[in-house]
């Protein structure tokens, strides 16, 4: 998760204040409940890229003996295919 875990928490407490403060959001549960929802949507949600990640790197597993020989470029490799799992899985990241 590229976010800290603590850093969660007050972002969605954040978010939850400023759209109920302007207006563009009414809370159907307490304030608490409402950032604990959120919180956990955001976790999910940045988690999802993490198995993405984790994936690729599996996939790239098979290539690391070219890799390491210098043939193929790791990083290139890792966008590439995380580009193309995230497209044949309309994922927006």
């Amino acid at each position: 998760m590229r976010l800290p875990k603590e850093w969660i928490g007050h972002i969605a407490k954040g978010i939850v204040e400023n759209l109920t403060q302007k207006g563009l959001m009414e809370l159907k549960i307490s304030k608490d409940g409402s950032v604990r929802e959120l919180e956990q949507m955001i976790t999910e949600d940045l988690l999802v890229e993490d198995k993405i990640d984790e994936e690729v790197r599996q996939i790239l597993r098979q290539y690391e003996t070219d890799i390491e020989k210098g043939r193929l470029d790791y990083k290139k490799l890792f966008t590439l295919t995380k580009q193309k799992l995230v497209r044949e899985r309309n994922l927006i990241l």
